[in-house]
């Protein structure tokens, strides 16, 4: 029972790290990324669709990202999407078959207004595990009349433990992204 409860607190915790790197790789850096147009959705007949399933992504220059429709009928949905995206800064052009994306210069203020984007992502994420932690601290604290008092407090600073590893990854990767934006 409480390997069960401290697997599944392990799980998602990794989990809701992984998310965070994610939306960390949604930020834009100096350079194009197709992973910033990861999480863009257009409204492709209707129904909110990645932009990843409805166009191949290239980054031929450092601030430069063309993208190719499968459908050309989607064409003005996908440049409107990417314009009406916020903190992405871009300017699309289309060209009747390709989509350009030129991604402005970072000013040092953009920057920084990035690296709260990120540390706002990071607390959330934070909170998302510290939840976790809570959710099996409550399930370890109903099995104490079935296991003991004993065994659940080892349990609790196996978890403890486990909280601590999983922050100091998030604190880690928040540390790697925001060198990363400063970086001219």
């Amino acid at each position: 029972m409480i390997p069960d409860v401290l697997s599944d607190a392990t799980a998602r915790m990794h989990k809701a790290v992984e998310v965070a790197k994610e939306d960390f790789s949604s930020v834009r850096t100096g350079r194009a990324n197709p992973q910033l147009f990861q999480k863009i959705l257009v409204n492709y007949y209707g129904t909110p669709t990645p932009l990843a399933q409805l166009a191949s992504l290239q980054n031929p220059e450092a601030r430069t990202l063309v993208v190719s429709p499968y459908d050309k009928g989607a064409l003005r949905d996908i440049e409107q999407a990417i314009r009406d995206t916020p903190n992405l800064g871009a300017n699309p052009t289309n060209d009747g078959s390709i989509i350009r994306v030129t991604l402005p210069e970072l000013t040092q203020e953009r920057r920084r207004e990035f690296v709260k984007i990120v540390r706002s992502k990071a607390e959330d994420a934070r909170v998302s595990v510290r939840n976790i932690r809570r959710k099996a601290k409550d399930d370890l604290d109903a099995l104490k009349s079935e296991v003991g008092d004993d065994e659940v407090a080892r349990a609790e600073k196996e978890l403890e433990q486990l909280t601590k590893s999983n922050v100091d990854a998030i604190d880690e990767a928040v540390k790697r992204k925001e060198t990363e934006l400063l970086e001219v």
